[in-house]
């Protein structure tokens, strides 16, 4: 398929059901932003919003003059979130729309965040001052590690180094107290969900050295100490996505149990956190991340989100038929996932003899659904052959199973991609619909099975097919001897 239902369903009808709301609130006095850039001139810039870490939506243009003055103005509201000022060929610029919409700023494009200076907003004086302020202190402890390179005396190493330490607490005593004084700004907000968690010493381990599971346990669970779900401006901001992302795909073991529990755990916190955005982006990005997973195996999770938040109601959609095409595309999916049972299809070989999948006895069952015109499919015979011949009596068989066209078309194929060792299948009599039944909307498609006919892996590129059974061999003789290890 070549776009991806939830996709389109976001962007098409869930994206405009939330931010019309927004569009036809009343308005008060609009928005202003009046800016300066030296550096800037004679061209046009736009202001947009972020969108999750890697979208944009523009809200307004600006032309800039010969002298580097610009206007935003409107007389709506701006949403609120973190903003961008796209500066053709000079990159762009940050800037926090909260209430205070009527404001100015002057930079420099040879250094925005040193030169920045805002008058009328204090969400974004708070912002640079910041920024500025740890810039400083940083550029003092760079300059000082280039010193202690050049000087490598034991007097003057010592020095640095404590010159070094008494930046870092500066810097720490800094952030602390700048968070402390303004811990209801949106500006606190950001920076502090965008710091990692403070991790303490770790316990020793049985080997005597800091314990790094204790370590990743206790950064995992405070991971969304610092983060307000009931902040709808995260939404429009890199934050959400990143740290949504980061906690699945890189602090989640990526396999559907591991994901089903934590993706539960982090909606379960965007819906404590009462905003509707922030759920419903949550889900969204959840669910996306899934359909298609670069990991094998791990779309029981776009699965489980459809069914537990989409079905239900939870994440709301307006577009009746498109929430009835997702539906369409689970059902199909559902028992055709990894580590389910492999429904044997009613198949027969070239002789009209029925297939029965339950008298195989090999070890692995690679089921390969092709059509027999497919150029794809084409492309890969060759490779299927070749594991045909390398492994047929050695606990691999190979069930090649046309999924249209006619019988004279695939006996065809088979011959001219000589798979006369395989066991080829064909369903003369068209009662089976391979597309819903077995998932297969592209072809060819590859399922793995297992000696009991259990999935272990789907949608494998033909290539990877042997890589993968040697790997799952390996795992399974590790198993074994770990087994026998224990009974010891």
């Amino acid at each position: 398929m070549k776009k991806h239902l939830l996709t389109a369903l976001f962007s098409l009808y869930l994206l405009p059901a939330i931010w019309a709301q927004s569009a036809t609130k009343p308005i008060d006095s609009g928005f202003k932003i009046i800016g300066h850039v030296k550096g800037l001139k004679d061209t046009t810039c736009v202001l947009a919003h972020f969108f999750g870490s890697t979208q944009y939506i523009p809200k307004d243009t600006a032309r800039v003059d010969g002298a580097g003055n610009m206007v935003f103005e409107g007389t709506k509201k701006l949403p609120e979130g973190l903003f961008i000022v796209v500066m053709p060929q000079k990159g762009y610029l940050q800037l926090l729309v909260t209430d205070d919409q009527q404001f100015s700023f002057d930079t420099d494009t040879t250094n925005i965040i040193a030169s920045m200076k805002v008058s009328g907003s204090k969400e974004n004086e708070l912002f640079y001052t910041y920024q500025q302020q740890l810039s400083k202190l940083s550029d003092q402890a760079q300059a000082l590690n280039v010193q202690k390179k050049m000087r490598n005396d034991a007097v003057s190493a010592a020095t640095m180094n404590k010159q070094l330490s008494d930046l870092q607490k500066q810097a720490t005593d800094y952030r602390s107290q700048f968070l402390k004084d303004n811990a209801s700004s949106f500006a606190a907000k950001l920076f502090k969900a965008s710091a990692e968690p403070d991790v303490p010493p770790a316990p020793k381990a049985a080997n005597g050295r800091p314990d790094s599971v204790w370590v990743f346990n206790y950064f995992k669970a405070h991971f969304w100490d610092d983060f307000d779900f009931s902040d709808e401006r995260f939404v429009r901001s890199p934050l959400l996505q990143q740290k949504v992302e980061r906690y699945i795909k890189e602090l989640t073991v990526q396999v559907p149990d591991s994901l089903i529990k934590e993706a539960d755990l982090v909606v379960n916190k965007a819906i404590a956190g009462k905003s509707a955005e922030v759920k419903y982006y949550t889900i969204y990005y959840i669910t996306s991340q899934y359909e298609q997973p670069k990991v094998m195996g791990t779309d029981g999770l776009f699965v489980h989100m459809f069914e537990k938040y989409y079905k239900t109601g939870v994440m709301t959609v307006s577009d009746s038929s498109t929430l009835k095409s997702i539906g369409e595309r689970v059902a199909t999916m559902k028992p055709n996932l990894v580590g389910k049972s492999f429904v044997a299809p009613v198949i027969s070989d070239t002789l009209r003899r029925p297939i029965a999948f339950q008298n195989l006895k090999s070890d692995y069952t690679i089921v390969f659904f092709y059509s027999p015109t497919c150029g794809h499919c084409r492309e890969s015979a060759p490779k299927i052959k070749k594991l045909v011949d390398d492994y047929k009596g050695k606990g691999i068989e190979v069930v090649a199973i046309a999924i249209d066209q006619s019988p004279e078309e695939w006996k065809k194929f088979i011959k001219e991609f000589k798979l006369g060792k395989a066991i080829n299948g064909y369903d003369y009599s068209s009662r089976t619909d391979f597309r819903r039944q077995y998932d297969v909307w592209t072809t060819p498609t590859v399922y793995v099975l297992d000696k009991n006919k259990r999935i272990i892996a789907r949608k494998l590129p033909t290539e990877q097919i042997e890589d993968f059974i040697l790997f799952n061999k390996r795992q399974e003789a590790a198993k074994r001897t770990a087994s026998v290890s224990a009974k010891k």
